[in-house]
């Protein structure tokens, strides 16, 4: 098992595992944040992590976060790699408000998982591809 240390800035509620539900973690907002439509904002997540070597997070919206505050991430999703683990480092989340919202401190509003960097990748220039072709992006229908 890994053991991460990690810093709070507030009082949220401390990141915790739902066995059995999903291998992604929630992040709350670490403040009260008002957003008017169209507004966008670096939302604290109260939170900084050192995270093992040859790791990185990547934090997304949880599937109810547009739902229930009416924003989305700026960059549709985020890569925190291990090398942002200073005691400053607070992530934050990327917010773009479609409506007039209001989230309170310790509301969850992203999640993260970690994962391993990926091997060094070669990349072998050629004329053709030996595969199937399917037919380009969004070629597979609406059913």
């Amino acid at each position: 098992m890994l053991k991460i240390k990690i810093k709070y800035f507030t009082d949220i509620d401390p990141i915790v595992n739902i066995e059995n539900k999903s291998d992604w973690y929630d992040l709350r907002c670490a403040e009260d944040v008002e957003m008017k439509a169209g507004e966008f904002k670096l939302i604290k997540l109260g939170i900084a992590m050192e995270l093992p070597k040859g790791y990185e997070a990547h934090i997304a919206p949880r599937s109810s976060t547009f739902k229930n505050f009416g924003i989305i991430q700026a960059n549709s999703v985020g890569v925190v790699d291990e090398s942002y683990c200073g005691d400053d480092d607070q992530w934050r989340f990327p917010a773009i408000a479609l409506r007039d919202t209001v989230i309170h401190k310790n509301d969850r509003i992203c999640q993260f998982r970690l994962v391993e960097h990926q091997p060094a990748v070669e990349f072998e220039r050629v004329d053709h591809l030996t595969g199937a072709n399917r037919g380009g992006l969004g070629s597979t229908g609406k059913r």
